[in-house]
């Protein structure tokens, strides 16, 4: 699993692809992400108190986006 520190040095794009590769999908998002980059950005520049209160983690934001595609 890819720490916190190097999911916040990365562009999203990277971040969810990480999420992608640590899964095993072997499948490249792009797609998604356009279609959810909005979502993403807004998530990803909310504070972790801010995603805690929400029941998130950084690590958990791109399964949550694309929770209605991957049932892990």
């Amino acid at each position: 699993m890819t720490d916190t520190a190097t999911l916040l040095a990365m562009p999203i794009q990277r971040r969810v692809d990480a999420y992608f590769a640590g899964m095993g999908q072997g499948m490249n998002a792009h797609a998604e992400i356009r279609a959810r980059q909005d979502e993403l950005e807004r998530l990803f520049e909310k504070s972790d108190s801010q995603l805690a209160a929400m029941g998130l983690t950084r690590d958990g934001i791109p399964h949550h986006v694309f929770r209605d595609r991957f049932w892990v």
